[in-house]
């Protein structure tokens, strides 16, 4: 057990531990694939549901009652875009502390990028995070490099990944820059039916640049990164995905242009999908001024257009899922001169609050389409099994209390880093329980 000053805690968690008959009652279960919005008891045994209804069911003796009043009770919450930074770099995370983050912040199941050192580019390297994940606080689903050692060249292989666990392929960190090594990594992909996540960054337009290319840029002095460099590659996947057939999804949304060509290529019929972040839906350049490190990250913050942009593709579905893009720095890296930072920002255990604060709070999305862009359409992008709370299904539960009002202390945070781009701020709503395979892994608490 691993227990906070503030009530947080971690329970262990293993594939053989004994799993108690849990009865959840009083509280709004909210599951958009059976269409129920409702005050419901959920009834779980064995790792599974076994029921759910507007009555305490009959015949089911609980071990542990678990009273949501005033919660949320939703099938468990799924980000598409972790990065855990083991192998090669665990002083910034570990596999164990990056799912015990996501536990915190309400998620039964992360992806996890493979930009680590080694790359997570061949069959034995995505074995590693599987084996290692057995004893997680929540399930992990690999993504395998696109290229080998992410040089953009020879293509990873794809079916000994995938046999070994990966559910996709991304370089993310960099573009596949060759358009013909891109293509030929789609029509690959699409033989084992698995996404190619892109991550859309035209090399020779961002310029090395540091944040977004425009007046507060040139005000500030440090060379921007044009919305360009993104639509341009967003441009080409989405056409190659079409020319191909395959399925791409592309990686942290930024701008209004992106979003655009993404609404564009679902109505001609493209299999594309795709993710923002929730800084690009809270922050924008207008937030850099005072040089804060924290809110350095790529994509980088856009403007205040582009950021009314992404909340319309969310709201009217253009953009299919929420992710952390959890990038964890050590203090060293980010407590230099701007341009020295390193891109990225940690975001497991702030997605959830910022997303109810800001979106749900403000009447952008609804709490059942929260719930499809976190739980049930990141299941279907990745073919996994979870996003509903049906009988007989995995019980992954997340029990959330949306009117919870906290303020973000990465010093409690159970991730190892703490450049968070939401430090100090006031937000409304957590995970209060998380509930891994019928098992009790995260309880806010503490009791």
């Amino acid at each position: 057990m691993y227990k906070k000053a503030n009530g947080q805690t971690i329970y262990p968690y293993g594939p053989e531990s004994p799993k108690p008959a849990i009865l959840i009652k009083n509280g709004r279960v909210l599951d958009p694939e059976n269409a129920i919005d409702d005050v419901l008891f959920v009834a779980i045994k064995e790792g599974k549901i076994v029921s759910f209804s507007t009555e305490e069911p009959e015949e089911f003796t609980p071990d542990t009652v678990i009273d949501a009043a005033g919660k949320w009770v939703t099938p468990g919450l799924v980000d598409l875009h972790v990065h855990l930074r083991e192998p090669g770099r665990e002083d910034k995370e570990t596999i164990i502390s990056g799912t015990q983050a996501a536990a915190a912040g309400g998620f039964t199941a992360i992806a996890c990028m493979p930009n680590t050192n080694p790359v997570l580019d061949e069959e034995s390297k995505i074995r590693y995070v599987i084996q290692r994940s057995e004893y997680c606080s929540c399930h992990i689903y690999p993504v395998g490099s696109i290229t080998k050692g992410l040089e953009g060249k020879v293509l990873s292989p794809f079916g000994e990944m995938v046999k070994a666990g990966a559910k996709a392929v991304s370089d993310d960190g960099r573009s596949v820059y060759n358009a013909n090594t891109m293509r030929n990594a789609l029509n690959y992909a699409k033989s084992f039916d698995i996404p190619v996540m892109c991550h859309c960054e035209d090399p020779d337009l961002a310029n090395n640049g540091h944040m977004n290319e425009s007046v507060v840029s040139t005000r500030l002095g440090v060379r921007g990164i044009p919305s360009i460099s993104e639509e341009v590659f967003v441009a080409r996947d989405i056409m190659l995905a079409e020319y191909t057939g395959a399925r791409v999804h592309i990686c942290h949304v930024s701008t209004a242009g992106a979003v655009q060509l993404i609404r564009w290529a679902k109505k001609r019929g493209a299999k594309v999908t795709c993710e923002t972040c929730p800084h690009y839906f809270v922050f924008t350049d207008e937030d850099l001024e005072t040089y804060d490190t924290h809110k350095k990250m790529n994509p980088p913050l856009r403007t205040p257009g582009d950021r009314e942009a992404i909340i319309a593709g969310l709201a009217d579905g253009t953009i299919d899922i929420i992710v952390s893009d959890h990038a964890p720095h050590c203090a060293e890296e980010k407590e230099v001169e701007f341009d020295e930072a390193a891109f990225g920002v940690i975001g497991l255990e702030t997605m959830l609050g910022v997303s109810i604060t800001h979106l749900v709070k403000k009447d952008h999305l609804s709490p059942l389409d929260l719930v499809k862009k976190m739980s049930v359409e990141p299941n279907k992008i990745f073919g996994l099994n979870g996003g509903s709370l049906s009988v007989d299904s995995t019980a992954d539960v997340t029990i959330i209390d949306p009117d919870a009002t906290w303020t973000v202390d990465p010093s409690l945070f159970y991730s190892k880093s703490r450049n968070s781009a939401f430090e100090g701020l006031s937000l409304q709503g957590y995970a209060a329980t998380t509930i891994l395979n019928g098992k009790v892994v995260f309880d806010r608490t503490g009791e």
